[in-house]
């Protein structure tokens, strides 16, 4: 091949690569993670998060190496009564946290291989799927601890 032949071919590859939409998601915003410690013999706990996208997702898997079973969950009254319940997708509109909390939407952790010790950190891989399909996984450390992380500017906070 001449060198004429290479730098046409080359602007032809060139030119292709970037004409070609971008499928590249943007990065799901996650905040305040944080995952609740186990004692031994507990075999489930819960990861909570708050989690802003700049366009229509969906949280559709979560996964980690720590659980044999992590699912979205969500929690709510119905007749008087607390009810848990596993869901296929969450949604998470364009621009609006959608908070993960205990006693509302949730990720379950289950069949736990070791307790979540205080203090440790927790790997979670998310699943997301925007409006066209397109899948995107988001790896992050939380960390493990007996209750919610205070938030910035509340921790003089007194009633």
């Amino acid at each position: 091949m001449n060198m004429s032949t290479f730098l046409r071919l080359s602007s032809c590859l060139l030119a292709a690569a970037l004409s070609s939409p971008v499928t590249a998601q943007t990065a799901v915003k996650v905040e305040s993670a944080w995952a609740r410690a186990t004692v031994q013999g507990q075999q489930a706990t819960g990861a909570f998060m708050k989690l802003t996208a700049p366009q229509a997702t969906r949280l559709v898997a979560v996964s980690t190496p720590a659980a044999g079973v992590a699912e979205i969950h969500e929690m709510k009254m119905d007749g008087g009564v607390m009810k848990m319940r596993a869901m296929p997708v969450l949604d998470l509109p364009a621009n609006q946290a959608v908070e993960l909390k205990p006693g509302s939407y949730h990720l379950m952790l289950m069949d736990l291989k070791t307790p979540l010790m205080k203090d440790s950190s927790l790997a979670l891989t998310l699943t997301f799927k925007d409006a066209k399909g397109v899948e995107s996984k988001q790896q992050i450390n939380v960390p493990v601890s007996s209750a919610a992380p205070a938030q910035p500017g509340h921790s003089d906070h007194k009633h």
